[in-house]
C-alpha cells in the first residue's frame, strides 16, 4: 500500500484539490446553477419522460434514472463525480500506456481537475459534462491498448452514441472512433460489434422520438445552422428565391446566435414553416459560399486560443459560465412545458430549486476563478503537443487528437462559438498530449536483453 500512494502521489494530491475545489461549489451554490431556458427544458423531459423536439435528450433520460433521489444538488455531486472520473480514466490510461512518471500523467490531468469552468460546467444543470465523461470514456477504451478488442470496441461505440443522444456533436466522433478501429487493424469483428452497438443507441433513440414526433431523428433546430450562415451569406452570390429571399441578413449584421431570438432577425417575420424555410436557406448559403462558410467557422475557433475568454455574443460579464456573485431568483415566466422553474424544481425534488449563493464558500470560489482556469494559448500549445506525437509515429495520439479537433472545430462551424463547447476539447488534447510525450512502457532496466525481448512479446501479445 506504501508503495502504491508513493507511485500516485502527486495525482492524489491534485485530486484532492480537485475534490475540494468541488466542495467549494456545493456549498456556496445550492443546489445548481440553471441556464434559461435549456436546463428546464432537459428537467421537463426528464419528468415526462419524453423525446424533446428542439435537442436529444440523453441528459433528460440522466435526470430520470436519478429521480428518485428526489434531490437536484446530489445530481450535481454525481456530476462532479464524473468530472473527477475524467481525470482518473486520463491517468489511468497515460500510467498504462506511457512511461511518463506519476507526476507527469498527473499533470496531463490536472487541466480537468483545476480548471473553474470545467467545475462550473459540473455544476450547472446541463448536458454538456455527461457528454463529455462519455466521449472521454469511449476514448479512453479503445487507446486502453493498441489493438481494441471486440468488446471494448462494442462497449467505446455504446458510450460514444450514448454522448450523441446527450448532444448530437458526438456523430462525428463514432465515425472517427470507427476509423480508428480499422487503422488499428482490430479486425472486422471489433468493427462490426462497434458500429451494432452504437446503432442500437441511435437507432433505438430514433423510434422513441418518433412516437412521440411522428419522424425518426434525434431532435434539433435547423434555424441555429441558418444563424450562422447569416454572419457570411451574400444573396447577391446566393439568388435566393423569393420564398427564401425574406430571410436575407440586412446591415449591420448581427451575432450568430442573436437571429434567433432578436426582434430584428428576418426570422420573426417568418410564420409557419420557419425551420424548413431556415434549413434551404442555410443549405443553399453553404453551397454558393463553401470557402465563406469553413473560413467563418474556423475564424471563430480561433478565438478558443486567445489570452482572455471572449464573450460571445453580447458584451458584458459572461455569468453564464462563471460563479455569480449573485443569482436572480425565479420568476413566475414560463420555463418549459407549460411549467414555471419553480413548479418544475419542485416536481422534481419536492421543494424549489431556486440557487442559494452561501458564504464564505462561494466568494472563496470565486476568487479562485479569477485566475485558475486554461488559457487559451496554454490550450493550443497542448494541442501541439498531440500534433508532434504523430511527428514521432505515436500513432496512439490520433483518436483523442481527431476528437479534440471535431470538438473545437465543428461546433463554431454548424452553430456559434461558445467557451462552453471548448470545455470538452481540453481532456481529449490533454490526453492526446500525454500519449505524445510518454514513450511506451518498456521492460525494467534490470531485465536482461533476452529476457526483455521475451516480456516485450508478451506484452504486444497481451495487448494484441
Amino acid at each position: 500500500m506504501t508503495s502504491f500512494l508513493r507511485s500516485h502521489l502527486a495525482f492524489f494530491v491534485v485530486l484532492l484539490v480537485g475534490a475540494a475545489l468541488r466542495a467549494l461549489a456545493v456549498l456556496g451554490y445550492r443546489p445548481a446553477l440553471w441556464f434559461w431556458a435549456d436546463s428546464f427544458a432537459y428537467l421537463s423531459s426528464g419528468l415526462d419522460l419524453r423525446p424533446l423536439a428542439s435537442r436529444p435528450s440523453g441528459y433528460s433520460l440522466f435526470l430520470w434514472l436519478l429521480s428518485p433521489l428526489h434531490d437536484i444538488q446530489a445530481v450535481v455531486i454525481v456530476q462532479h463525480l464524473l468530472g473527477l472520473g475524467i481525470a482518473v480514466l486520463i491517468y489511468a490510461v497515460l500510467r498504462r500506456r506511457t512511461a511518463l512518471p506519476g507526476w507527469g500523467a498527473a499533470l496531463a490531468a490536472a487541466p480537468v481537475l483545476l480548471d473553474v469552468h470545467q467545475i462550473q460546467l459540473e455544476h450547472l444543470m446541463m448536458a454538456d459534462l455527461l457528454f463529455t465523461f462519455l466521449a472521454v470514456a469511449g476514448v479512453v477504451i479503445l487507446v486502453w491498448r493498441p489493438k481494441p478488442s471486440v468488446p471494448a470496441a462494442s462497449a467505446a461505440l455504446f458510450l460514444l452514441a450514448l454522448a450523441t443522444i446527450t448532444r448530437t456533436i458526438g456523430l462525428p466522433l463514432i465515425v472517427i472512433a470507427a476509423a480508428w478501429i480499422l487503422l488499428s487493424r482490430a479486425g472486422r469483428r471489433a468493427l462490426l460489434s462497434g458500429v451494432v452497438s452504437a446503432a442500437v443507441v441511435l437507432g433505438g433513440y430514433a423510434v422513441w422520438f418518433h412516437s412521440e414526433h411522428g419522424t425518426y431523428g434525434m431532435g434539433g433546430s435547423s434555424t441555429w445552422l441558418w444563424s450562422r450562415t447569416m454572419t457570411f451569406a451574400d444573396c447577391d452570390k446566393m439568388n435566393p428565391p423569393p420564398r427564401l429571399a425574406q430571410l436575407c441578413p440586412t446591415e449591420p449584421r448581427l451575432a450568430g446566435p442573436t437571429y434567433i431570438w432578436d426582434a430584428r432577425s428576418p426570422l420573426q417575420r417568418v410564420g409557419a414553416g420557419r425551420e424548413e424555410l431556415a434549413g434551404e436557406f442555410a443549405s443553399l448559403a453553404i453551397r454558393s459560399q463553401p470557402l465563406d462558410f469553413l473560413l467563418t467557422g474556423l475564424k471563430d475557433a480561433l478565438w478558443a486560443f486567445e489570452w482572455e475568454r471572449r464573450v460571445y455574443p453580447s458584451p458584458g460579464p459572461q455569468s453564464a459560465y462563471v460563479f455569480p456573485e449573485s443569482v436572480k431568483p425565479f420568476t413566475d415566466k414560463i420555463a418549459s412545458a407549460g411549467r414555471t422553474a419553480s413548479r418544475l424544481t419542485t416536481e422534481y425534488q419536492g421543494s424549489s430549486g431556486e440557487t442559494r449563493v452561501v458564504e464564505p464558500w462561494a466568494g472563496w470560489l470565486r476568487a479562485y476563478q479569477e485566475q485558475g482556469y486554461l488559457r487559451g494559448p496554454f490550450l493550443a500549445i497542448i494541442l501541439l503537443i498531440g500534433v508532434g506525437g504523430l511527428a514521432t509515429r505515436r500513432w496512439a495520439v490520433v483518436l483523442p487528437l481527431a476528437a479534440a479537433a471535431a470538438l473545437l472545430f465543428l461546433p463554431p462551424m454548424i452553430a456559434a462559438f461558445d467557451h462552453r463547447y471548448v470545455v470538452p476539447v481540453v481532456p481529449l488534447a490533454c490526453l492526446a498530449a500525454g500519449l505524445a510525450l510518454g514513450a511506451r512502457r518498456s521492460a525494467p532496466a534490470d531485465v536482461q536483453p533476452d529476457q526483455r525481448r521475451k516480456v516485450a512479446a508478451a506484452d504486444d501479445a497481451a495487448h494484441s
